[in-house]
């Protein structure tokens, strides 16, 4: 552990007192200045290859960066100098929007926890592909696509297909965001009969591009913790059936469990951090029971702890990634991950 890592208990009460949206950048900002002063070694010590093939890739260790932390791709050195086997950036929309209004981030600190209703802010798909361009990273990139909040839900494969086509070349794995509690309508995409449609059409887009391209890139679906065992087991049947190469679980949930009675425990939004992190590892497990070895899954929701990485792959994962954990845990909880997950 390097004192950067260990300092961070002690700056974590400073950047609490800012407001969360200002924090966010302003830590970003800050890694990303470190970067490009050739500082970055003393953010984080170098964390020991573990390697692992999944989706036909090769993925430097286990432990990824989650998508919302990055939606637009501005961060991507900084955030990959904290030792990430992976970076998922976005969610991108073909256009850029605004998102909701503010305050639209909130801490639970008591719980651990952090409510958003973000709204998919970005802005556009043309500008991730530029920051992606400039972007020294060669590492392992996935791109989270989604759809623009006025595009009806009847219409949404057609934003998901534009962002296919413009992010392909430049991503390592593509992921479709069909999940996130805060655009309207969007977790209706998860259904049967919209989710088989949608799925047919982005094999098939998939299929072109690789050949136009020259190259394969795989295609994972971000689902939500708040299924149930019938929606999973239909879920997991369909992303076998378009032969889906992997799924991402879990997004935010819309359960207030256990937060119900604390400050800004009753905004709207989803919920992610500690409070999901059972939810998110009971749909883990259930989709590796009926996906069967298929194809892999990776584990998000809820680890502050190398243990709570560890038993996502118990139960299934073949990887996992973070997200609200590093703002309560800081760049700690990317090593720490690791070593839990390969056993050291």
């Amino acid at each position: 552990m390097t004192k950067a890592i260990c300092m961070y208990p002690l700056l974590r009460p400073a950047l609490f007192r800012l407001d969360p949206e200002r924090a966010h950048h302003f830590t970003l900002g800050g890694l990303d200045a470190l970067h490009s002063l050739g500082l970055s070694g003393i953010v984080a010590p170098r964390i020991p290859d573990d390697p692992r093939t999944v989706m036909g890739l090769v993925f430097p260790n286990p432990v990824g960066l989650a998508a919302g932390l990055d939606k637009n791709g501005e961060y991507i050195d900084g955030l990959a100098a904290l030792g990430f086997g992976f970076i998922e950036i976005g969610t991108v929309t073909p256009l850029p929007q605004p998102g909701n209004p503010k305050p639209r981030l909130f801490r639970l600190p008591q719980a651990n926890a952090i409510i958003n209703r973000m709204g998919f802010n970005n802005d556009g798909v043309d500008k991730l592909i530029e920051n992606v361009k400039r972007a020294d990273y060669r590492g392992i990139l996935g791109i989270n696509i989604g759809k623009n909040a006025n595009t009806p839900i009847e219409r949404a494969a057609d934003d998901y297909l534009i962002c296919l086509r413009k992010v392909y070349p430049h991503a390592s794995y593509v992921v479709v965001n069909i999940s996130s509690p805060n655009t309207k309508n969007l977790r209706q995409l998860q259904g049967g009969d919209e989710l088989d449609a949608l799925l047919a059409q982005l094999k098939a887009e998939q299929e072109k591009l690789a050949e136009l391209h020259g190259k394969y890139v795989p295609l994972a679906v971000k689902i939500a913790p708040d299924l149930d065992g019938d929606q999973i087991k239909q879920i997991a049947t369909l992303l076998m059936r378009h032969r889906m190469d992997g799924v991402i679980a879990t997004n935010t949930t819309l359960s207030r469990e256990g937060v119900e009675n604390l400050p800004h425990g009753n905004e709207a939004g989803g919920l992610s951090g500690a409070p999901v992190r059972e939810k998110s590892t009971n749909v883990i497990r259930q989709l590796a029971t009926e996906l069967n070895g298929q194809l892999p899954i990776i584990g998000v929701g809820g680890i502050l702890s190398g243990f709570d990485a560890a038993e996502k792959i118990h139960v299934g994962a073949a990887l996992v990634q973070l997200y609200s954990g590093l703002v309560y845990r800081g760049p700690a909880l990317v090593a720490e991950s690791c070593a839990a997950i390969c056993g050291k």
